[in-house]
């Protein structure tokens, strides 16, 4: 297989419906991952599954879009995803009441042989964009999170408590699992390696987000759909109130991020580095904001669970060895997305945190 590219009140009531991961220390040499070693209570004890209950997301609508110009809507897009081909600079997308052009790019994902962004689209029904006269394929998804059916998913009816990070599992979000099919088929079929590097992002969508949840909706359907990636690009994603969001679909053990033998699936967070790299975004843009204290606490949280788990030292300086192709990057064991490509994110104000959060990470 190849390197794989890279309502308020709502979220409110599904933030108990919470299902944790956490690390055994015996097995921080890398032994084999089991649900019912890395699922440990705080008392080393596993706990039994209480069941689950329906609870209603708005469904994700979308509507693509191909060429400039302008496209509209049946619906209040909550944003709207772009992806061409050609130069990677001089796209622009501008909505109704706006005087200028917003320039595209610079976002967290990154693309080959061309540029993509998220757009936030606070409700329009209506966008206009343009690109360089060379830009082929262009491409544009409306996305709507919040104003769509209900649909129901299976939420835990009780909070699993585990050692160590809580967690919001895929159905605790709203995950629609249909949009990692195409054709019929898994779009990017599971692969798992040996953890070696952990990477932070940030998702460069806005800061005080009053619906996280949906946040992570639309993500999932711009990185799935629009990127054609076949899921969310990345393994975790942590909001300004500190909950952590599972990303990638990994199996249906119950383990997030890992496969029962301990090997980490492939994401798309850091392309051509993707394959034993885990990626971890924090939600909003802190390239002059920093994180929140609760954010930053997840962070460091998630990222000891994962290294003491694993065995990997935070602080240790590796040569990455890419298991797919043999490319090898010297780098940080915890490293930011800038540090495998060149991109701004995880932002300045995250970036600059690097050091700390590994120190608290190792301690």
């Amino acid at each position: 297989m190849s390197e794989p590219p890279t309502p308020a009140h709502r979220r409110k009531r599904h933030l108990s419906r919470r299902g944790v991961i956490g690390t055994a220390a015996a097995v921080a040499g890398g032994a084999a991952l089991t649900p019912a070693v890395f699922a440990a209570t705080e008392s080393g004890e596993t706990e039994a599954d209480s069941g689950t209950k329906p609870e209603s997301f708005p469904a994700t609508r979308s509507a693509a879009s191909t060429g400039t110009g302008t496209a509209t809507t049946a619906f209040s897009a909550t944003y709207v995803g772009v992806r061409w081909s050609g130069a990677p600079d001089g796209a622009g997308i501008r909505f109704p009441g706006d005087a200028n052009w917003q320039t595209l790019g610079g976002g967290c994902a990154s693309v080959d042989d061309g540029g993509t962004a998220l757009v936030p689209s606070g409700g329009a029904t209506a966008y206009a964009l343009k690109a360089p006269d060379a830009t082929t394929e262009l491409r544009s998804l409306a996305i709507d999170t919040t104003g769509g059916p209900d649909r129901a998913f299976d939420v835990p009816t009780e909070a699993t408590r585990v050692r160590g990070v809580q967690y919001l599992s895929r159905p605790a979000w709203g995950a629609d699992e249909s949009k990692r099919y195409k054709d019929g088929k898994v779009n990017s079929p599971e692969a798992y390696y040996a953890l070696q590097a952990i990477t932070v992002h940030h998702t460069d969508t806005p800061n005080n987000d009053p619906d996280p949840a949906a946040t992570v909706r639309g993500i999932y359907e711009y990185h799935a759909v629009t990127l054609d990636w076949g899921d969310i690009g990345y393994h975790f994603l942590i909001d300004e109130d500190g909950t952590v969001y599972e990303g990638r679909y990994s199996g249906d053990d119950g383990v997030p991020a890992f496969d029962p033998d301990g090997k980490v699936v492939t994401a798309f967070h850091t392309a051509g580095f993707n394959s034993g790299n885990l990626g971890i975004a924090l939600i909003g843009t802190l390239v002059d904001q920093a994180p929140t204290d609760a954010a930053k606490a997840s962070l460091t949280r998630l990222i000891k669970a994962v290294a003491r788990f694993k065995g990997l030292d935070p602080l240790a300086k590796i040569t990455y060895t890419n298991p797919v192709n043999g490319v090898k990057k010297d780098n940080e064991t915890v490293s930011g997305h800038r540090d495998w490509l060149q991109t701004d994110c995880p932002g300045q104000t995250m970036y600059d945190l690097l050091a700390e959060v590994r120190t608290a990470a190792a301690s």
